[in-house]
């Protein structure tokens, strides 16, 4: 695929969403995010190292996932790193189980006859059956928990659902920003468009999402992609990880996509290209301030 196909939502005079971050027009911008943080300890470790030594600009918060309490701890005792909350309604694993935070009996719509969360490979199956209602029950349990544990977050963002992966959840996602003062990642063309026609600032080129890319000559297609990077607001999901024992055995689909992506991250081959190339990476904070103060 072509991470850079979708065109731009910005033409002509209306100004591109890195311009209405206060950036020069021809600025090349980036946020570098770290997500599934939480999911458990290799990815935690991963994720710090990724921000705090490496290219990365912030992370998500997967407030469900077994290793989250532990990723809430390094966000306190680290209250410079800039974090979304990752919604999660999906479970990647039958074999590494997390579960919603409502009590099972009010979000039954998000759940398979098991009692458990849908895996990606089943996503349309819960989306043809979830409930609104319940998908904001569940969020806003999800949120809760974050403020509760005394942290601010930047945004709101999905995991394995682009925008959502319905028009309704896309709009509630919205409203709940609204509510708790956050922004959204905004990925696909109908909400670009609709978060732009609010003058709100999203990405303003299709997005990349790491697991796309083939784990083989990774690091090169990265480093062509930074280099070719349009001017503009664009954003990368990366899903680092250390890659060792215990990520290979919790995660045999995705260790090593984690693990390659961490070594990017971390190399000095990016840290050069950022610097020469002269692209500002950036994160969700000046996006959060345009988006609550509309």
């Amino acid at each position: 695929m072509d991470e850079y196909a979708s065109a731009p939502v910005t033409t002509g005079s209306l100004l591109r969403s890195s311009e209405l971050l206060g950036f020069p027009a021809d600025a090349r911008v980036l946020i570098i995010n770290s997500d599934d943080f939480g999911m458990y300890h290799a990815i935690n470790a991963a994720v710090v190292e990724s921000i705090e030594q490496g290219i990365a600009g912030s992370c998500s918060l997967m407030v469900p996932c077994p290793w989250a309490r532990h990723a809430m701890q390094l966000l306190r005792d680290r209250p410079e790193i800039p974090f979304g909350i990752h919604l999660t309604l999906i479970c990647d694993s039958r074999a590494y189980r997390w579960r919603p935070l409502s009590a099972r009996e009010k979000v039954r719509s998000l759940l398979d006859a098991k009692g458990e969360l849908f895996t990606p490979d089943e996503s349309s199956v819960l989306l043809a059956r979830a409930r609104i209602e319940e998908v904001e029950a569940e969020f806003r349990a999800q949120i809760e928990a974050v403020a509760g544990a005394g942290l601010a977050p930047t945004h709101l963002d999905w995991h394995c659902l682009a925008d959502g992966g319905r028009d309704d959840i896309f709009d509630l996602t919205v409203s709940l920003a609204a509510e708790y003062g956050l922004a959204v990642r905004v990925w696909l063309e109908p909400g670009r468009r609709k978060m732009r026609g609010r003058n709100l600032p999203v990405t303003d080129h299709g997005f990349l999402d790491s697991f796309a890319l083939d784990v083989e000559g990774k690091q090169e297609r990265y480093a062509q992609l930074l280099r070719d990077l349009p001017p503009g607001l664009s954003e990368w999901a990366l899903h680092p990880s250390l890659g060792n024992k215990e990520s290979q055995e919790m995660d045999p689909g995705g260790w090593r996509v984690r693990r390659t992506d961490h070594e990017f991250l971390m190399s000095s081959q990016a840290r050069e290209i950022l610097r020469s190339e002269g692209i500002v990476v950036t994160d969700y904070r000046a996006i959060q301030q345009r988006w609550s103060g509309s």
